[in-house]
């Protein structure tokens, strides 16, 4: 490492360049970012357009991704909603069931005849209805004889 002279007096002559080759560094270098700026100017367009490119074809993968996933994931919430529906299906006949048997208890208990029941005196009556149609149908026993048999004879 050197040590930056305080003084000066002390700076050598042969270190300090001549002014004409610090103006022409400087010319050098100005050049040199103009330069730069155009060819990033020339060049930028053509990288813009490849980054849009570029960009489109993400977009498109990301899009086919994204639908897939959405997909997949309708699917399973509709075979999740359809279990649901299955089993609160059954918990409903569970239900019903249960309150239907209740009901018919409470019934029962009050002397209200349940369907069974009524289905069983329907088919009494047919039989009885039956029986009465047969009875009917039989000849009947004459009035005139029978009026005469309650009549003494002289």
């Amino acid at each position: 490492m050197t040590k930056k002279q305080d003084n000066p007096a002390d700076v050598n002559p042969s270190d300090v360049p001549p002014l004409g080759s610090v103006k022409d560094s400087a010319q050098q270098i100005w050049l040199a970012g103009l330069g730069a700026f155009a060819k990033a100017q020339e060049e930028g367009g053509k990288v813009f357009e490849t980054l849009v490119k570029d960009g489109l074809g993400m977009q498109r993968k990301s899009q086919a991704i994204a639908e897939e996933k959405i997909t997949a994931a309708a699917n399973k919430m509709s075979s999740m909603a359809q279990g649901i529906s299955e089993r609160a299906t059954g918990q409903w006949d569970k239900l019903e069931n249960i309150f239907e048997d209740r009901v018919a208890k409470a019934l029962k208990k009050l002397g209200v005849p349940s369907a069974r029941d009524i289905d069983e005196l329907k088919a009494q009556v047919e039989e009885l209805t039956k029986a009465v149609k047969a009875l009917s149908e039989k000849p009947a026993v004459p009035k005139a004889r029978s009026a005469r048999a309650a009549k003494p004879e002289a």
